[in-house]
Protein backbone atom coordinates (compact mmCIF):
# COMPACT_ATOMS: atom_id res chain seq x y z
CA UNK A 1 0.00 0.00 0.00
CA UNK A 2 2.15 3.41 -1.25
CA UNK A 3 0.48 6.97 -0.55
CA UNK A 4 -1.20 8.64 -3.35
CA UNK A 5 1.18 11.42 -5.13
CA UNK A 6 -1.30 14.03 -5.77
CA UNK A 7 -0.36 17.37 -7.19
CA UNK A 8 -2.38 19.28 -4.24
CA UNK A 9 -2.61 22.58 -7.19
CA UNK A 10 -4.41 20.45 -9.22
CA UNK A 11 -6.88 19.48 -7.13
CA UNK A 12 -10.59 21.01 -7.40
CA UNK A 13 -10.42 22.59 -3.67
CA UNK A 14 -7.30 24.04 -4.46
CA UNK A 15 -9.00 26.35 -7.44
CA UNK A 16 -11.96 27.16 -5.02
CA UNK A 17 -9.35 27.65 -2.08
CA UNK A 18 -7.21 29.94 -4.61
CA UNK A 19 -10.51 31.74 -5.38
CA UNK A 20 -12.05 32.18 -2.13
CA UNK A 21 -8.86 33.98 -1.13
CA UNK A 22 -8.95 36.58 -4.12
CA UNK A 23 -12.55 37.00 -2.64
CA UNK A 24 -12.45 37.01 0.68
CA UNK A 25 -8.50 37.87 1.28
CA UNK A 26 -9.46 41.43 3.11
CA UNK A 27 -12.27 40.15 5.24
CA UNK A 28 -12.29 40.88 8.82
CA UNK A 29 -12.53 38.42 11.80
CA UNK A 30 -14.38 40.84 13.47
CA UNK A 31 -17.39 40.82 11.24
CA UNK A 32 -17.32 37.37 10.51
CA UNK A 33 -18.11 37.47 14.53
CA UNK A 34 -20.85 39.87 13.68
CA UNK A 35 -22.36 38.21 11.06
CA UNK A 36 -22.46 34.54 13.07
CA UNK A 37 -22.79 35.17 17.39
CA UNK A 38 -22.28 31.70 17.37
CA UNK A 39 -18.87 31.40 15.47
CA UNK A 40 -16.74 30.32 18.58
CA UNK A 41 -19.01 27.26 19.22
CA UNK A 42 -19.40 26.64 15.66
CA UNK A 43 -15.37 26.84 15.30
CA UNK A 44 -14.71 25.03 18.51
CA UNK A 45 -13.76 21.29 18.89
CA UNK A 46 -13.86 19.02 22.25
CA UNK A 47 -11.30 15.94 22.64
CA UNK A 48 -10.95 14.57 26.20
CA UNK A 49 -9.61 17.50 28.66
CA UNK A 50 -8.37 19.76 25.22
CA UNK A 51 -10.19 22.14 23.28
CA UNK A 52 -9.79 23.74 20.46
CA UNK A 53 -11.21 27.29 19.33
CA UNK A 54 -10.25 28.48 15.80
CA UNK A 55 -12.62 30.89 15.57
CA UNK A 56 -10.39 33.30 15.26
CA UNK A 57 -8.87 32.39 11.51
CA UNK A 58 -9.45 34.32 8.38
CA UNK A 59 -12.09 31.60 6.60
CA UNK A 60 -15.76 31.52 6.55
CA UNK A 61 -17.89 28.40 6.43
CA UNK A 62 -17.37 27.92 2.48
CA UNK A 63 -13.63 28.31 2.72
CA UNK A 64 -13.18 25.78 5.67
CA UNK A 65 -15.13 23.11 3.71
CA UNK A 66 -12.50 23.87 1.30
CA UNK A 67 -9.75 23.38 3.03
CA UNK A 68 -11.36 20.12 4.22
CA UNK A 69 -12.27 18.71 0.77
CA UNK A 70 -8.38 19.52 0.02
CA UNK A 71 -7.35 17.22 2.27
CA UNK A 72 -10.17 14.51 1.37
CA UNK A 73 -8.89 14.79 -2.58
CA UNK A 74 -5.34 14.52 -1.08
CA UNK A 75 -5.95 11.18 -0.54
CA UNK A 76 -5.40 11.37 3.29
CA UNK A 77 -7.94 9.18 4.83
CA UNK A 78 -6.01 6.20 2.97
CA UNK A 79 -2.68 7.92 4.10
CA UNK A 80 -3.94 7.41 7.56
CA UNK A 81 -5.34 3.72 7.56
CA UNK A 82 -2.24 3.05 5.87
CA UNK A 83 0.15 4.27 8.21
CA UNK A 84 -1.44 2.46 10.85
CA UNK A 85 -1.95 -0.86 8.94
CA UNK A 86 2.46 -0.48 8.93
CA UNK A 87 2.49 0.02 5.01
CA UNK A 88 6.01 1.48 4.23
CA UNK A 89 5.00 4.82 3.59
CA UNK A 90 8.35 6.46 4.08
CA UNK A 91 9.51 5.11 0.57
CA UNK A 92 12.35 6.80 0.08
CA UNK A 93 13.77 4.31 2.77
CA UNK A 94 11.67 1.25 1.98
CA UNK A 95 10.52 1.59 6.01
CA UNK A 96 7.08 1.63 7.99
CA UNK A 97 6.38 4.61 10.17
CA UNK A 98 4.86 3.26 13.64
CA UNK A 99 6.01 5.33 16.32
CA UNK A 100 1.92 5.39 17.04
CA UNK A 101 2.29 1.35 17.61
CA UNK A 102 4.78 2.67 20.60
CA UNK A 103 1.81 3.76 22.26
CA UNK A 104 -1.18 1.28 21.36
CA UNK A 105 -2.52 -0.09 24.42
CA UNK A 106 -4.84 -2.62 22.32
CA UNK A 107 -4.80 -6.18 21.00
CA UNK A 108 -4.49 -5.58 17.85
CA UNK A 109 -1.81 -7.02 16.10
CA UNK A 110 0.34 -4.58 14.02
CA UNK A 111 2.34 -6.28 11.36
CA UNK A 112 5.94 -5.43 9.97
CA UNK A 113 7.24 -8.04 7.32
CA UNK A 114 4.42 -10.60 8.78
CA UNK A 115 5.95 -9.87 12.64
CA UNK A 116 3.68 -8.81 14.87
CA UNK A 117 6.14 -5.81 16.50
CA UNK A 118 3.45 -5.22 19.58
CA UNK A 119 4.96 -8.22 20.99
CA UNK A 120 8.96 -6.99 20.91
CA UNK A 121 6.78 -3.49 22.19
CA UNK A 122 5.69 -4.89 24.74
CA UNK A 123 9.22 -6.99 25.77
CA UNK A 124 10.88 -3.84 26.16
CA UNK A 125 8.66 -1.55 28.32
CA UNK A 126 8.82 -4.56 30.72
CA UNK A 127 12.36 -4.03 30.56
CA UNK A 128 12.18 -0.41 30.45
CA UNK A 129 9.66 -0.53 33.67
CA UNK A 130 12.25 -3.09 35.61
CA UNK A 131 15.08 -1.07 35.14
CA UNK A 132 13.83 2.54 35.89
CA UNK A 133 12.18 0.74 39.16
CA UNK A 134 14.87 -0.64 40.43
CA UNK A 135 17.02 2.70 39.80
CA UNK A 136 14.43 4.84 41.52
CA UNK A 137 14.19 2.72 44.48
CA UNK A 138 17.80 2.27 45.23
CA UNK A 139 18.32 -1.37 44.28
CA UNK A 140 20.50 -0.91 41.01
CA UNK A 141 23.49 0.86 41.80
CA UNK A 142 26.37 2.36 40.71
CA UNK A 143 29.57 0.90 40.71
CA UNK A 144 31.00 1.86 44.15
CA UNK A 145 27.38 -0.27 45.34
CA UNK A 146 26.02 3.36 46.10
CA UNK A 147 22.57 4.59 44.75
CA UNK A 148 22.24 6.55 41.46
CA UNK A 149 21.46 10.40 41.68
CA UNK A 150 22.12 11.58 38.51
CA UNK A 151 21.27 10.82 34.86
CA UNK A 152 23.41 11.93 32.00
CA UNK A 153 21.13 11.37 28.26
CA UNK A 154 23.62 11.28 25.65
CA UNK A 155 22.16 11.63 22.43
CA UNK A 156 21.52 13.96 19.38
CA UNK A 157 18.43 15.10 17.27
CA UNK A 158 15.42 12.67 18.37
CA UNK A 159 17.38 10.93 20.85
CA UNK A 160 18.11 14.23 22.92
CA UNK A 161 15.26 16.90 22.13
CA UNK A 162 12.57 14.53 22.39
CA UNK A 163 13.83 13.17 26.51
CA UNK A 164 14.80 16.67 27.01
CA UNK A 165 11.48 18.51 26.08
CA UNK A 166 9.56 15.65 27.99
CA UNK A 167 11.34 15.95 31.61
CA UNK A 168 11.71 19.42 31.44
CA UNK A 169 7.71 19.64 30.78
CA UNK A 170 7.15 16.70 33.65
CA UNK A 171 9.31 18.37 35.78
CA UNK A 172 6.79 18.88 38.19
CA UNK A 173 6.00 14.99 38.80
CA UNK A 174 10.01 14.49 38.87
CA UNK A 175 11.41 12.59 41.45
CA UNK A 176 15.09 12.39 43.07
CA UNK A 177 17.04 11.81 40.11
CA UNK A 178 18.66 14.36 38.33
CA UNK A 179 18.91 14.21 34.75
CA UNK A 180 20.69 16.21 32.67
CA UNK A 181 21.19 16.24 28.68
CA UNK A 182 24.25 16.24 26.68
CA UNK A 183 23.70 16.62 22.66
CA UNK A 184 26.48 19.28 20.83
CA UNK A 185 29.65 18.07 19.94
CA UNK A 186 30.82 21.41 21.54
CA UNK A 187 33.06 20.45 23.77
CA UNK A 188 32.12 23.22 26.54
CA UNK A 189 28.72 21.24 26.58
CA UNK A 190 30.42 18.14 27.81
CA UNK A 191 32.63 19.20 30.34
CA UNK A 192 30.03 22.11 31.70
CA UNK A 193 27.48 18.85 32.51
CA UNK A 194 30.32 16.57 33.91
CA UNK A 195 32.25 19.02 36.53
CA UNK A 196 29.82 18.75 39.07
CA UNK A 197 28.94 15.04 39.23
CA UNK A 198 30.06 12.18 40.65
CA UNK A 199 30.74 9.42 38.87
CA UNK A 200 29.77 6.78 41.85
CA UNK A 201 26.24 8.09 41.18
CA UNK A 202 25.97 9.50 38.00
CA UNK A 203 24.13 6.97 34.96
CA UNK A 204 24.71 7.86 31.80
CA UNK A 205 22.47 6.86 28.87
CA UNK A 206 23.60 6.71 25.58
CA UNK A 207 21.15 7.10 22.87
CA UNK A 208 22.20 6.33 19.40
CA UNK A 209 20.76 3.61 16.78
CA UNK A 210 23.89 2.79 14.68
CA UNK A 211 26.31 3.81 17.74
CA UNK A 212 28.43 5.70 15.48
CA UNK A 213 26.59 9.34 15.06
CA UNK A 214 29.57 11.82 15.32
CA UNK A 215 28.22 13.89 18.20
CA UNK A 216 27.28 11.33 20.68
CA UNK A 217 30.04 8.72 20.27
CA UNK A 218 32.21 11.60 20.69
CA UNK A 219 30.49 12.95 23.76
CA UNK A 220 29.81 9.21 25.11
CA UNK A 221 33.96 8.23 24.74
CA UNK A 222 34.70 11.72 26.43
CA UNK A 223 32.07 10.94 29.61
CA UNK A 224 33.88 7.82 29.52
CA UNK A 225 37.38 8.81 29.60
CA UNK A 226 35.72 11.11 32.75
CA UNK A 227 34.46 7.85 34.67
CA UNK A 228 37.66 5.98 34.05
CA UNK A 229 39.82 8.83 35.92
CA UNK A 230 38.31 7.62 38.89
CA UNK A 231 36.37 3.62 37.39
CA UNK A 232 38.05 0.91 36.00
CA UNK A 233 36.85 -0.06 32.45
CA UNK A 234 34.91 -3.25 34.28
CA UNK A 235 33.05 -0.89 36.06
CA UNK A 236 31.02 0.92 32.98
CA UNK A 237 28.94 -2.05 32.99
CA UNK A 238 27.59 -0.84 35.78
CA UNK A 239 26.72 2.89 34.97
CA UNK A 240 26.26 2.76 30.91
CA UNK A 241 23.18 1.46 29.42
CA UNK A 242 22.69 2.38 25.91
CA UNK A 243 19.89 2.93 23.40
CA UNK A 244 21.20 1.58 20.18
CA UNK A 245 21.02 -1.27 17.02
CA UNK A 246 24.71 -1.64 17.12
CA UNK A 247 25.15 -4.56 19.81
CA UNK A 248 28.61 -5.24 18.93
CA UNK A 249 29.88 -1.81 19.25
CA UNK A 250 27.67 -1.21 22.36
CA UNK A 251 29.13 -4.10 24.08
CA UNK A 252 32.94 -3.51 22.35
CA UNK A 253 32.35 0.27 25.02
CA UNK A 254 31.79 -1.99 27.99
CA UNK A 255 28.07 -1.60 28.23
CA UNK A 256 26.33 -4.88 29.34
CA UNK A 257 24.25 -6.81 27.01
CA UNK A 258 21.27 -6.75 29.99
CA UNK A 259 21.67 -2.64 29.37
CA UNK A 260 21.30 -2.18 25.80
CA UNK A 261 17.84 -1.46 24.78
CA UNK A 262 16.60 -2.08 21.15
CA UNK A 263 15.62 0.30 18.79
CA UNK A 264 13.87 -0.24 15.53
CA UNK A 265 13.82 1.37 11.95
CA UNK A 266 10.09 1.94 11.72
CA UNK A 267 10.48 4.44 14.10
CA UNK A 268 12.37 7.70 12.92
CA UNK A 269 14.06 9.62 15.57
CA UNK A 270 12.21 12.68 15.68
CA UNK A 271 9.42 10.05 16.77
CA UNK A 272 10.94 7.92 18.71
CA UNK A 273 10.75 9.57 22.52
CA UNK A 274 7.95 7.10 22.63
CA UNK A 275 10.07 4.24 22.79
CA UNK A 276 13.66 3.22 24.89
CA UNK A 277 14.57 6.54 23.76
CA UNK A 278 12.55 7.91 26.45
CA UNK A 279 14.10 5.79 28.80
CA UNK A 280 15.21 9.15 30.60
CA UNK A 281 12.14 10.27 31.22
CA UNK A 282 10.64 7.15 32.53
CA UNK A 283 13.96 7.21 34.75
CA UNK A 284 12.92 10.90 35.65
CA UNK A 285 8.95 10.60 36.82
CA UNK A 286 8.69 6.48 36.97
CA UNK A 287 7.41 4.32 34.61
CA UNK A 288 3.88 4.94 36.26
CA UNK A 289 3.88 7.80 34.37
CA UNK A 290 6.00 7.53 31.52
CA UNK A 291 2.81 4.48 30.59
CA UNK A 292 0.28 7.83 31.22
CA UNK A 293 2.37 9.58 29.16
CA UNK A 294 2.08 6.67 26.16
CA UNK A 295 -1.40 6.54 26.71
CA UNK A 296 -2.29 10.15 26.49
CA UNK A 297 -0.72 9.85 22.73
CA UNK A 298 -3.03 6.88 22.32
CA UNK A 299 -6.06 8.69 22.66
CA UNK A 300 -4.87 11.20 20.06
CA UNK A 301 -4.07 8.67 17.78
CA UNK A 302 -7.69 6.97 18.18
CA UNK A 303 -9.38 10.98 17.53
CA UNK A 304 -7.18 11.67 14.49
CA UNK A 305 -8.06 8.08 13.20
CA UNK A 306 -11.02 7.77 13.63
CA UNK A 307 -12.82 11.28 13.41
CA UNK A 308 -14.51 13.02 10.64
CA UNK A 309 -11.47 15.47 8.96
CA UNK A 310 -14.15 18.07 10.13
CA UNK A 311 -14.37 17.40 13.92
CA UNK A 312 -10.52 15.86 13.44
CA UNK A 313 -8.24 18.38 15.79
CA UNK A 314 -4.97 17.43 13.62
CA UNK A 315 -6.57 18.00 10.25
CA UNK A 316 -7.81 21.38 11.31
CA UNK A 317 -4.54 22.54 12.67
CA UNK A 318 -2.83 21.15 9.67
CA UNK A 319 -5.07 22.64 6.90
CA UNK A 320 -5.69 26.03 8.99
CA UNK A 321 -1.46 26.27 8.41
CA UNK A 322 -1.99 25.46 5.25
CA UNK A 323 -4.64 28.11 4.34
CA UNK A 324 -1.79 30.68 5.26
CA UNK A 325 0.94 28.98 4.11
CA UNK A 326 -0.25 28.41 0.63
CA UNK A 327 -2.50 31.20 0.13
CA UNK A 328 -1.33 34.13 2.27
CA UNK A 329 2.15 33.27 1.60
CA UNK A 330 2.65 33.59 5.41
CA UNK A 331 5.93 31.35 5.69
CA UNK A 332 5.98 30.86 9.92
CA UNK A 333 3.85 30.32 12.18
CA UNK A 334 4.12 30.75 16.51
CA UNK A 335 4.20 28.28 19.39
CA UNK A 336 3.00 30.07 22.53
CA UNK A 337 2.59 27.83 25.15
CA UNK A 338 1.64 29.29 28.73
CA UNK A 339 3.37 27.20 31.00
CA UNK A 340 7.14 27.60 31.73
CA UNK A 341 7.32 23.68 31.81
CA UNK A 342 6.47 23.60 28.29
CA UNK A 343 9.49 26.36 27.73
CA UNK A 344 11.44 23.34 24.85
CA UNK A 345 8.32 22.65 22.81
CA UNK A 346 8.32 25.13 20.26
CA UNK A 347 12.36 23.79 19.80
CA UNK A 348 10.97 20.04 19.73
CA UNK A 349 8.64 21.36 17.26
CA UNK A 350 11.24 22.71 15.39
CA UNK A 351 12.65 19.35 14.56
CA UNK A 352 9.37 17.67 14.14
CA UNK A 353 7.48 19.92 11.67
CA UNK A 354 10.86 21.47 9.92
CA UNK A 355 12.86 18.57 9.77
CA UNK A 356 10.01 16.85 7.92
CA UNK A 357 8.14 18.53 6.00
CA UNK A 358 11.61 20.80 4.77
CA UNK A 359 11.42 19.41 1.09
CA UNK A 360 11.41 21.19 -1.95
CA UNK A 361 10.65 17.50 -4.08
CA UNK A 362 7.18 15.76 -4.34
CA UNK A 363 5.90 11.88 -3.91
CA UNK A 364 6.93 11.70 -7.81
CA UNK A 365 10.52 12.89 -7.75
CA UNK A 366 9.69 16.49 -8.97
CA UNK A 367 10.33 19.47 -8.15
CA UNK A 368 6.98 21.45 -5.67
CA UNK A 369 5.71 24.54 -7.41
CA UNK A 370 4.71 25.26 -4.31
CA UNK A 371 5.43 26.37 -0.39
CA UNK A 372 5.99 23.42 2.17
CA UNK A 373 7.23 23.59 5.23
CA UNK A 374 6.57 25.85 7.81
CA UNK A 375 8.82 27.54 10.06
CA UNK A 376 8.14 26.94 13.79
CA UNK A 377 9.32 29.32 16.06
CA UNK A 378 8.39 30.58 19.78
CA UNK A 379 8.47 31.21 23.70
CA UNK A 380 6.35 30.83 26.84
CA UNK A 381 3.65 32.83 28.29
CA UNK A 382 4.49 36.31 28.93
CA UNK A 383 8.04 36.32 28.15
CA UNK A 384 7.05 36.10 24.53
CA UNK A 385 5.01 39.12 25.03
CA UNK A 386 8.21 41.21 26.30
CA UNK A 387 10.24 40.06 23.22
CA UNK A 388 8.71 39.51 19.82
CA UNK A 389 5.12 39.93 20.21
CA UNK A 390 5.29 43.45 18.69
CA UNK A 391 6.20 42.30 15.53
CA UNK A 392 3.11 39.96 15.78
CA UNK A 393 0.75 42.84 16.67
CA UNK A 394 2.29 45.05 14.38
CA UNK A 395 4.74 43.96 12.06
CA UNK A 396 4.24 43.97 7.98
CA UNK A 397 4.15 39.98 8.36
CA UNK A 398 1.30 37.96 9.03
CA UNK A 399 2.30 34.97 11.63
CA UNK A 400 -0.42 32.58 12.75
CA UNK A 401 -0.20 31.85 15.96
CA UNK A 402 -0.98 29.05 18.49
CA UNK A 403 -1.67 30.00 21.59
CA UNK A 404 -1.56 26.88 24.57
CA UNK A 405 -2.90 27.00 27.96
CA UNK A 406 -4.24 25.34 30.91
CA UNK A 407 -7.19 25.72 32.69
CA UNK A 408 -5.36 24.62 36.59
CA UNK A 409 -1.41 25.43 37.59
CA UNK A 410 0.48 22.53 39.14
CA UNK A 411 1.47 24.27 41.92
CA UNK A 412 -2.41 26.01 42.95
CA UNK A 413 -1.30 29.42 43.17
CA UNK A 414 -4.37 31.08 41.91
CA UNK A 415 -3.52 34.36 42.04
CA UNK A 416 -0.25 33.75 39.73
CA UNK A 417 -2.71 31.56 37.22
CA UNK A 418 -5.56 34.36 37.04
CA UNK A 419 -3.13 36.81 35.72
CA UNK A 420 -0.92 34.41 33.49
CA UNK A 421 -4.62 33.33 31.60
CA UNK A 422 -5.48 37.06 31.59
CA UNK A 423 -2.64 37.27 29.11
CA UNK A 424 -3.44 34.26 27.31
CA UNK A 425 -6.85 35.73 26.72
CA UNK A 426 -6.06 39.24 26.33
CA UNK A 427 -3.11 38.43 23.75
CA UNK A 428 -5.58 36.40 21.32
CA UNK A 429 -8.17 39.55 21.28
CA UNK A 430 -6.09 41.68 20.87
CA UNK A 431 -4.45 40.10 17.76
CA UNK A 432 -8.00 39.78 16.12
CA UNK A 433 -9.72 42.84 17.76
CA UNK A 434 -6.51 45.10 17.17
CA UNK A 435 -7.92 49.27 17.90
CA UNK A 436 -9.46 51.62 15.86
CA UNK A 437 -8.10 55.06 15.38
CA UNK A 438 -11.30 56.25 17.33
CA UNK A 439 -10.84 53.87 19.97
CA UNK A 440 -7.09 55.34 20.04
CA UNK A 441 -8.75 58.82 20.22
CA UNK A 442 -10.75 58.14 23.50
CA UNK A 443 -8.08 56.59 24.88
CA UNK A 444 -6.02 59.55 24.96
CA UNK A 445 -8.21 62.27 25.32
CA UNK A 446 -9.38 60.28 28.83
CA UNK A 447 -6.29 60.07 29.86
CA UNK A 448 -5.79 63.85 29.27
CA UNK A 449 -3.11 63.79 26.48
CA UNK A 450 -5.23 65.62 23.25
CA UNK A 451 -2.31 67.59 23.12
CA UNK A 452 -0.58 63.78 21.48
CA UNK A 453 -3.34 62.85 19.55
CA UNK A 454 -2.20 63.90 16.66
CA UNK A 455 1.52 62.82 16.89
CA UNK A 456 0.73 59.72 18.48
CA UNK A 457 -2.65 57.94 16.72
CA UNK A 458 -0.93 56.20 13.87
CA UNK A 459 1.63 54.54 16.45
CA UNK A 460 -0.63 53.23 18.40
CA UNK A 461 -3.21 51.97 16.17
CA UNK A 462 -3.60 48.15 15.48
CA UNK A 463 -4.54 46.67 12.68
CA UNK A 464 -5.94 43.37 13.96
CA UNK A 465 -7.31 40.42 12.28
CA UNK A 466 -4.23 38.52 13.18
CA UNK A 467 -4.99 35.02 12.90
CA UNK A 468 -4.79 32.69 16.34
CA UNK A 469 -5.64 29.16 17.27
CA UNK A 470 -6.65 28.71 21.12
CA UNK A 471 -5.68 25.77 22.80
CA UNK A 472 -6.99 25.10 26.40
CA UNK A 473 -6.34 21.70 28.11
CA UNK A 474 -7.02 20.87 31.91
CA UNK A 475 -3.84 20.57 33.21
CA UNK A 476 -0.43 19.89 31.96
CA UNK A 477 0.04 16.15 33.20
CA UNK A 478 2.27 13.17 31.55
CA UNK A 479 -1.40 11.89 29.71
CA UNK A 480 -2.10 15.81 28.10
CA UNK A 481 1.54 15.97 27.53
CA UNK A 482 1.52 12.87 25.39
CA UNK A 483 -1.64 13.76 23.91
CA UNK A 484 -0.17 17.19 23.13
CA UNK A 485 2.94 16.09 21.05
CA UNK A 486 0.47 13.43 19.42
CA UNK A 487 -1.10 15.91 18.10
CA UNK A 488 1.25 18.04 16.32
CA UNK A 489 2.68 15.01 15.32
CA UNK A 490 -0.41 14.56 13.20
CA UNK A 491 -0.39 17.81 12.17
CA UNK A 492 2.84 17.47 10.58
CA UNK A 493 1.41 13.98 8.98
CA UNK A 494 -1.64 15.68 7.28
CA UNK A 495 0.36 18.40 5.86
CA UNK A 496 3.40 16.25 4.10
CA UNK A 497 0.62 14.15 2.84
CA UNK A 498 -1.45 17.68 1.29
CA UNK A 499 1.67 18.25 0.09
CA UNK A 500 2.58 15.33 -1.97
CA UNK A 501 6.07 15.43 0.20
CA UNK A 502 8.07 12.42 1.95
CA UNK A 503 8.01 13.74 5.87
CA UNK A 504 9.56 10.36 7.03
CA UNK A 505 13.22 10.75 5.54
CA UNK A 506 15.96 13.22 6.44
CA UNK A 507 18.39 13.62 3.52
CA UNK A 508 19.01 16.98 4.21
CA UNK A 509 20.76 16.02 7.22
CA UNK A 510 23.41 14.23 5.70
CA UNK A 511 25.65 16.47 3.49
CA UNK A 512 26.95 19.35 6.11
CA UNK A 513 27.97 16.25 8.48
CA UNK A 514 29.72 14.04 5.11
CA UNK A 515 31.41 17.63 4.27
CA UNK A 516 32.63 17.75 7.98
CA UNK A 517 34.33 14.41 7.73
CA UNK A 518 36.71 16.06 4.81
CA UNK A 519 37.83 19.12 7.63
CA UNK A 520 38.71 16.46 9.82
CA UNK A 521 40.63 14.79 7.02
CA UNK A 522 42.79 18.37 7.30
Amino acid sequence: MTLKKINPTSTNAWSLLQKKFNQTKQVNMCDLFKQNPNRKADYSLKVDDFTLDFSKNRFDDETFKALIDLATETGLQQAIEAQFAGAKINETENRAVLHTALRDISKEPILVDGKNIKTVISKTLKKIKTFSDEVIAGKLKGYTNKAFTDVVNIGIGGSDLGPKMAVEALKFYQNHLKCHFISNVDGDHVYETLKNLNPETTLFVIVSKTFTTQETLTNALTAQKWFLKQAQVADIAHNFVAVSTNLEAVKAFGIASKNIFPMWDWVGGRYSLWSAVGLTISLSVGFKQFNEFLEGAHQMDLHFKNTPFNKNMPVVLAMTSIWYNNFFNAETEVILPYTQYLDLLPMYLQQTVMESNGKSVDRNGARVSYQTGTIVWGSTGTNAQHAFMQLVHQGTKLIPADFIGFSKSLHGDDDHHRKLMANFYGQTEALYRGKTAAEVNRELKLANQQASIERLLTFKTFEGNKPSNTLLIEKLTPKSLGKLIALYEHKTFVQGIVWNIFSFDQFGVELGKELAKNYLKK
